[in-house]
């Protein structure tokens, strides 16, 4: 069953073209991660899903149901944009009052504060929480009554390292045990650690899905030489049948030539060889940073 379905879903502010023509579909259990730089209509997508704000054409269902049945919100924690709670209320007091919206007794608010790590700061008011305890009041906020979708917005912001690692470990389990949930962020590095299926958004578009394993086969792979003779051992590389070799502006040689990457050991003995002994050789593999930048751009120059 689709847990989230979208069918050609578009918002549009006057001549602003905020989400074009977007359809996923999303199962339970995944993690999806929805990336893109801001202002590429993350939050906008996450809003319509909310019915928050209405698409301008297309349509969506969360449990292959239409938003306005009631009874499927009982199923749906999220987190939009800035996390909020009553600033002069204490943490407790903030997550008893939406424990009451949601009728759940204590047990609900004690469970939740500890698995958010909460307990030291249940009696501290919101507005003198760090900003990253903030955001783990507004997880709590979404988790509280153990919902079967979670749509989160940047859950990590303001998180330290180690919040960053508890809230990554705390996904996982959930969706381990059926949880659905819709992540949007602009941290790829975190995101490939977490997400099982990646869907790239830029201006608007959805450029890309990909698994997390397509994901790391279909990003570059690099030879790196570093010789004093970087020039000439280009030329002899390339002179030799090697493809896709050249120098960086860092002075390095780089290639991608399957058998380079598979052999090494055999383009060193080539080099000293020839009298162009490496100072350094290493593998490289482009960075998720990198290869979302070569996603996008390429999408711009289609356009």
């Amino acid at each position: 069953m689709d847990i989230i379905r979208t069918d050609s879903l578009s918002k549009n502010y006057k001549d602003i073209v905020a989400v074009n023509n977007i359809s996923l579909q999303i199962k339970q259990g995944e993690i999806y991660g929805f990336l893109g730089l801001n202002g590429a209509g993350k939050t906008t997508t996450i809003r319509m899903l909310l019915d928050m704000i209405k698409p301008t054409s297309g349509h969506f269902t969360l449990f292959n149901t239409g938003v306005k049945s009631s009874t499927i919100w009982n199923d749906v924690g999220y987190l939009v944009e800035t996390p909020y709670a009553y600033p002069n209320l204490s943490v407790v007091d903030n997550l008893k009052i939406f424990a009451s919206l949601r009728d759940l007794d204590d047990s609900a608010i004690h469970q939740v504060i500890e698995r958010l790590h909460l307990k030291l700061y249940v009696d501290r008011k919101y507005k003198n929480l760090s900003q990253g305890n903030k955001q783990r009041v507004a997880l709590a906020k979404a988790l509280i009554h153990n919902p079967r979708l979670l749509i989160l917005d940047e859950p990590i912001n303001g998180l330290d390292p180690e919040g960053i690692v508890e809230v990554r470990k705390l996904l996982l389990d959930l969706a381990a045990m059926g949880t659905t949930i819709f992540l949007s962020s602009h941290i790829l590095s975190e995101m490939a650690k977490i997400a099982t299926r990646i869907g790239i958004i830029h201006y608007g578009h959805l450029v890309q899905e990909l698994y997390t394993d397509e994901l790391e086969r279909q990003r570059h792979k690099y030879l790196i030489i570093e010789t004093n003779k970087n020039l000439k051992a280009v030329k002899l590389l390339n002179k030799a049948g090697f493809k896709n070799t050249s120098v960086t502006e860092k002075q390095q040689i780089e290639m991608s030539d399957p058998f380079a990457l598979d052999n090494p050991d055999k383009i060193s003995e080539f080099l000293v060889t020839n009298e162009c002994p490496p100072k350094q050789m290493y593998n490289y593999t482009e960075d998720l940073e990198h290869f979302f930048l070569r996603t996008i751009g390429k999408e711009e120059d289609e356009e």
